[in-house]
């Protein structure tokens, strides 16, 4: 039974809908929050393994911005939720980032682009290629390698078990990746609240989504890509100002490392949300929101 969503009710004050568009010779499935008419869009790209109801207990926190003229379009990433994998192409970075690229002039031309984790990498790799955005909001960026985080040794762990998954028989190795007791301890090691309530909201979560992945080539392929790159290789080449939302206890990114990534862009501020590590969309998306709002005004 799923477990009530202590942000639904701002949610359900702001109106959705559910569309699709053809990108790169695939289907994109996207969701719009808020007015067609707003005078402003944020794109935003959801992280690893995850989907497009990751993000929005920040959309909820934006309650108020919506009201007063801003939208949400948010994707689900090829190969993952509702999107399939883009035909004919490896989803590596490039394709990742062609992708955000035409989606964004399909959809939401001129959008202030948002990506999370994962996301992060994408939307930097394509506004550093290209992607036109007025503005940048990173959150939970990837700032360094992964392996050289304060978890480095889980990160080789991490990799032996995507490397398993894709080599054993295809039945096994799909079992494997979607096996709810790993997917249960990614979600423990992740969350940093004390709130019974809220983990358990974000361990169903991540039981209900982290498994709605195409096959296991487009998550082998999307795991290499997020510990091959980080925003830290594209942050020189991104003139549009850029707001970096870190957390002072993420296990990905220490945040000294996101400090040291904020001086590589052209035009950026960093704003440290504290008590929270990688899960900063679930545990405390009203300071995420609130940092967004300032960084629109």
């Amino acid at each position: 039974m799923p477990v009530a969503s202590p942000y639904a009710t701002q949610l359900a004050a702001i109106p959705v809908v559910r569309r699709e568009a053809d990108v790169l010779g695939g289907r994109t499935a996207y969701w719009v929050y808020g007015p067609d008419d707003a005078a402003t869009t944020i794109l935003a790209v959801h992280g690893f393994r995850g989907e497009h109801h990751g993000l929005e207990p920040v959309v909820a926190a934006l309650e108020d911005a919506i009201r007063e003229g801003v939208r949400v379009v948010m994707p689900d990433l090829p190969g993952f939720g509702e999107t399939p994998p883009i035909p004919g192409r490896r989803h590596d970075l490039e394709a990742y980032a062609d992708w955000l690229g035409a989606f964004a002039a399909a959809v939401a031309p001129g959008a202030i682009v948002l990506g999370h984790s994962f996301g992060s990498i994408v939307a930097a790799a394509a506004v550093a290629r290209g992607l036109a955005t007025p503005r940048l909001v990173l959150i939970n960026p990837i700032g360094a390698p992964a392996l050289e985080g304060p978890r480095g040794i889980l990160t080789r762990l991490a990799i032996l078990y995507y490397w398993a998954g894709s080599r054993l028989p295809r039945p096994i190795g799909t079992w494997l990746l979607r096996n709810r007791l790993i997917v249960r301890v990614m979600s423990i090691a992740m969350a940093k609240t004390r709130d019974r309530a809220l983990r358990a909201f974000i361990h169903d979560q991540h039981d209900r989504y982290f498994s709605l992945f195409a096959d296991r080539d487009v998550l082998r392929d999307a795991f290499v890509t997020s510990v091959s790159h980080d925003v830290s290789e594209y942050a020189a080449r991104i003139a549009a100002p850029t707001l970096l939302i870190a957390a002072d206890r993420d296990d990905i990114t220490p945040i000294e490392a996101e400090r040291v990534l904020a001086t590589r862009f052209p035009d950026a501020r960093l704003v440290e949300i504290q008590g929270v590590g990688h899960l900063i969309h679930y545990e405390k998306p009203g300071e995420a929101a609130a940092a967004i709002r300032d960084f629109l005004a």
